[in-house]
This record gives structure tokens, sequence and C-alpha cells, in this order.
């Protein structure tokens, strides 16, 4: 069986937005793969699936950056006025993404993410203390967003204006979507181009005085028989360091808040574990969040040669979706997969951040700041409650999912 009965196209804004129905029925139905010939795309549902094409890169490949579309003649012209965007992580393949990986690895260490966590602390009480009197707040706006931002544009020179961080990624995001119109592609491309004067006059910066922080890290890792990374090369990976240190963060900051509210057993088990009590469960909330909500829900890969996969035939140039979000709702790898259980024991087996070779780089980074986060929330104030569920705003996107907008209310523990 290769199409789920009675269900609506995939891709449609309705399903990005409330996709678990459709995952559900899926896996019910015993589908693995299902064929959208009108995007020349096999959608991957399964867990073990996901894994198989994550470990054999050599097969399907990371080189999707045509899909990142911006290719007419007014855009290109825009584009051209800043520098190539060279392949280096997300878009690249072996030899190119196995010798940026070597070097970016040594930037984004333990060492770096655990020489942060203070700031990341810090930041946290800085933010609750900046509502808990008011009793409410929209969550996303004023905490999920300007966290993870906040660290992030700190390790790359722009801490004095995170809002301009946040501006970038979410031009970065929209191009990613394929889900705008004409007049925010050629914003988002205007977008890019002033990201990358402003980068080069960092690295330039960083190059002739050094520094202590991730882009100083960039710009002098060295790796015996590698060469350096290039201007170009930096900018691509400062970009995507700049989507993924916050993006994944805020949704999953989001979307474990609301579940904890919506499951006061699973509330009092993190509260009683926050505040240092039993930080191993603290954790554990943190993979159980990125396992239910995979705010990084899809990923695309190109199918380089005529393949089977789960018994179905594949063209070679064929596009794979690999569909995180449902490989971690998936019934054989978790025991009632839509139930929010953060006890949960294999909970950090998800694939939220990919799996293989190309597994997201900074999950270290994410999953500290979203440890802090909760043991700091939950620390801090209690009663949470949805002020509004009319309220909860969750916007469609192809790759990416994550709650937007969350009011809530909350009292200030004394």
């Amino acid at each position: 069986m290769n199409k789920p009965a009675e269900q609506s196209n995939f891709f449609a804004p309705e399903t990005l937005t409330d996709p678990f129905d459709y995952y559900a029925k899926a896996h019910a139905d015993g589908v693995a793969i299902q064929h959208f010939p009108e995007m020349n795309t096999h959608v991957v549902f399964t867990y073990e699936l996901c894994n198989e094409v994550n470990t054999k890169p050599e097969l399907f490949s990371n080189d999707f950056s045509a899909l990142m579309g911006a290719e007419d003649d007014e855009i290109k012209a825009i584009l051209a006025e800043g520098w190539d965007n060279p392949p280096t992580l997300l878009t690249a393949d072996h030899p190119v993404h196995t010798r940026n990986r070597k070097l970016v690895n040594l930037a984004f260490s333990a060492p770096r993410v655990n020489a942060i966590e203070e700031d990341m602390r810090a930041k946290s009480i800085e933010l609750i203390e900046g509502f808990a009197d008011k009793g409410e707040c929209e969550f996303v706006g004023e905490f999920a967003i300007p966290l993870p931002v906040a660290m992030i544009a700190q390790q790359i020179g722009l801490d004095k204006d995170p809002k301009q961080v946040k501006a970038w990624s979410d031009a970065a995001v929209d191009r990613f979507s394929q889900m705008v119109g004409r007049e925010r592609e050629l914003e988002c491309a205007r977008s890019f181009v002033e990201y990358q004067r402003y980068m080069k006059s960092k690295i330039d910066e960083r190059r002739a005085n050094g520094g202590d922080d991730l882009l100083t890290d960039l710009v002098e890792a060295r790796v015996e028989g590698e060469t350096p990374l290039t201007d170009e090369e930096i900018m691509s990976i400062m970009q995507q360091f700049m989507v993924a240190g916050n993006e994944t963060t805020t949704s999953t900051l989001a979307g474990g808040l609301l579940q904890l509210i919506r499951n006061p057993d699973q509330m009092a088990k993190a509260v009683a574990a926050a505040g240092g009590n039993d930080p191993k469960l603290i954790m554990n909330l943190v993979e159980e969040a990125l396992r239910y909500e995979t705010p990084t829900a899809g990923m695309w890969r190109l199918v380089r040669e005529d393949t089977e996969l789960g018994g179905v035939s594949i063209a070679k140039g064929t596009m794979l979706q690999l569909r995180y979000a449902a490989a971690n709702r998936d019934p054989r790898k978790f025991e009632d997969p839509d139930k929010f259980d953060i006890e949960r024991q294999n909970a950090r087996a998800h694939v939220a951040f990919g799996k293989g070779p190309h597994m997201c780089v900074g999950n270290m980074l994410s999953r500290k700041e979203m440890f802090v986060a909760f043991d700091e929330l939950l620390s801090r104030l209690t009663n949470f409650q949805v002020a509004d569920e009319g309220g909860i705003a969750i916007l469609p996107n192809i790759l990416l999912r994550g709650i937007t907008r969350l009011p809530i209310t909350f009292e200030k523990i004394a």
C-alpha cells in the first residue's frame, strides 16, 4: 500500500500545521512511503526507513540546494551583489561535507557549549524576571525566541542586536519554506546579501584581532590535511547556525511547555525535578519534547541512482522528504507514541536532529539551552495555563514546524 485512504494532500497548509492524524493513519495503514507525483517526491514516514536513508549518503544525497529556489533573473541579480553561497553542511555531500564538519566540530565542542551555560542561565533568569510579576506573557515572543537568539547572537558577534539575527534567520527560513509570495522572496534575497556584508566585516575583524566566540573558532579552525574555511564557507555555515541556533530551540521550548500544561501529571513530575532536584529527568523532558514536537519536521534528500526503499521502486532524480516528525511517532519504535511522557525510556532515540553524518552539529547547544530554560522556568513560576486556546498559532512550513504564538498565565513562586 502506498497511499493512506481518504486523506488530503500531505503538503496542504492545513496538514502541515496539524499533521499528527495523518502520521497516525499512515502508520496504522502500514504506509512507509507515499508518492506525490506532482512534486516528484516520495515522503518517508517510518523510523526505520528514515534511518536507512541517513546511513546511505552515497545513494541519498544532501545536495538539494536547487530546491532552495530563487533562481530567476531578478533574484539572481540581487544575490550577485553579495558573495557566492557554496554548499557547506546542510546541502553538501562527501568530501565537502566531511571536510567542513571536521573544521566545524572544533568550534562546536562540548567545552564551547559548557562555557556559555552560565550566560544561558543568566539570560533565562533575566527574561523570566521581566514578565514574572505580570502573571502572563506571550511565551514565544517574550522567552522562547529571545533566549536562543541572544545566545547565538553572542556567539556570532551580534550580541548588541539580536533582533537583526532573528530577522536574518526568519528570512532564511522563509526562503527555505517554499511557501512565501514573490515580494517576500525578493526581501529574503536582499536580507541574505545584507547578512553576507555584515558577516564579512566580522570575519575580517576576527582574522585581524581574534576573539572568544564561535565565529573566531571557525576563522581559526585548522585540521591537518585540510584547508581552512573560506570567507564564503564561514558565511554559509554561520547562517545555518543562525537558523538552527534558534528555530529548533524556540519551537521545542514552546511546544514542550504547552504539552506540560496539557498533561498535568507530567508537569508535576517536571516541577518536582526542577531546581537541581533531578537533572536527568529535566534532560529527559528535553528529549521527549524534541521527539514529540520535532521542530525540523522534515528534510530533503535527492536520489542519486534508481533504487528501492521499503519495497518501493524510486527513480534517479526523485526527491525524498524524510518526515522526522512521523518517524518520531512511529509505534514500532516508540510505545504509545502520541503520549507525552517525560519518563520515556528511549526518548533520546528520536531523530529530531537527524541521524548519521548530517546530524545537526548544534544539537549540544540546543539541548543545553532547553535544559537550562525548563529548569529555570519551572523553579520560578507555577500554575501555568493557556490564556487563550484560540491565540495559539502555528504557521505552515514544509520543513519546519513550531508554535509561533503561545499566550500563557502563571504565578510567580515567592
